[in-house]
């Protein structure tokens, strides 16, 4: 046998399936214990925020709009990518479970890494808006429908479920035969793949391409849809038409900050320089988390439209009962004036036949 086939045996022969990993978390840090009750807090309140919106826009017909379909998505995104990273990362930490096993491991990493992508393309969708309202704007309701968001939204999350399902699958084909720990606060693929003992430029390779989707891609887009904005912009004359028109901007200016300069910076820093594993670790929660916890209430604040509905709602809420008081009220009174009526009826009638 050739050298070559003897050390393909001996692979095939040694390939190493973990039952579980070990997520390692901070190190040597006092009192980390408080930065996770913080990071309850931020679940509970992203939780309650995210499911706000999703009311707020569910029970509003005039928000059933291809604008606010986006705006859904994103804070139904928000909310699952939510839950599907910080409860687990309580778990992990708080109650020191910090073996993982294999199956489990890497659909945690599908689900918030899948989850952080959907976020990224649907801020591209909300650019798409913004750009179509403002460069076209007597065209808008007939280019910006219900029909062609849920098509751009849909196509979004079969593209983003086929990539992050193959980032898994070439994970699976991996075999781990020395340290089984994974130097993340979850289980991140960068951590997990370099851990293998075979061959990983596959997995290198995904990496560029789980970046480029996910960053560069939607900023390049994002940024061009600004720069079209701004060329129409200026061509208005009037400056109070002009500044209207960037105010329907500005929440979705920053959401995108939000989102994408944590990210940008926490990456830019681990290439270019070197970053203590515990700052690297808080860097990249936040990254995860706060994001979704500001997002709807950028938008309960800074949208007009929002905050009209969340009034009217409030408003019906209060009249409602009142309603049924009075309800109650003039059913009684009918109750008591046809009483009346029929006593004055048989009265009349008793003094007539005595007549």
């Amino acid at each position: 046998m050739s050298p070559e086939g003897k050390v393909a045996t001996i692979l095939n022969s040694t390939f190493v399936r973990p039952a579980a990993f070990y997520i390692n978390g901070f190190s040597n840090i006092p009192h980390v214990k408080y930065y996770y009750v913080f990071l309850c807090f931020v679940y509970i309140m992203t939780v309650l925020g995210n499911g706000f919106v999703l009311s707020v826009i569910y029970l509003v017909k005039t928000l059933h709009t291809p604008k606010y379909m986006i705006v859904f998505s994103l804070a139904l995104t928000d909310l699952c990518g939510s839950t599907a990273l910080i409860p687990k990362v309580l778990d992990t930490f708080l109650f020191d479970r910090r073996y993982i096993v294999y199956e489990a491991c890497l659909s945690y990493m599908f689900f918030v890494w899948f989850f952080g992508g959907v976020q990224s393309w649907t801020l591209v969708t909300m650019s798409y808006d913004r750009f179509i309202a403002i460069c076209f704007p007597l065209r808008y309701h007939s280019i910006v429908t219900k029909p062609a968001i849920a098509a751009m939204l849909l196509v979004t999350w079969v593209v983003l479920l086929g990539i992050f399902a193959l980032a898994a699958g070439l994970l699976d084909r991996l075999s781990f035969c020395g340290s089984l720990v994974i130097q993340s606060f979850f289980c991140d693929h960068g951590p997990i793949f370099r851990l293998a003992c075979n061959d990983t430029s596959l997995n290198n390779i995904m990496v560029y391409v789980v970046v480029t989707m996910v960053i560069c891609i939607p900023l390049i887009l994002i940024a061009l849809t600004y720069v079209c904005i701004a060329i129409s912009l200026s061509r208005i004359a009037s400056g109070v038409e002009r500044l209207k028109a960037l105010k329907t901007c500005t929440s979705h200016l920053i959401l995108v900050a939000v989102f994408f300069l944590p990210l940008l910076g926490t990456n830019i820093a681990v290439l270019t320089s070197y970053i203590h594993p515990n700052a690297r670790i808080i860097n990249s929660t936040l990254t995860h988390t706060i994001p979704a916890l500001l997002n709807p209430i950028i938008y309960s604040l800074k949208t007009e439209e929002v905050l009209i509905s969340i009034r009217k709602l409030y408003k019906n809420k209060v009249n409602v009962p009142q309603i049924k008081f009075n309800s109650k009220n003039s059913k009684k009174r009918n109750v008591i004036y046809s009483n009346k009526n029929q006593m004055l009826n048989t009265s009349s009638q008793s003094f007539h036949s005595t007549v």
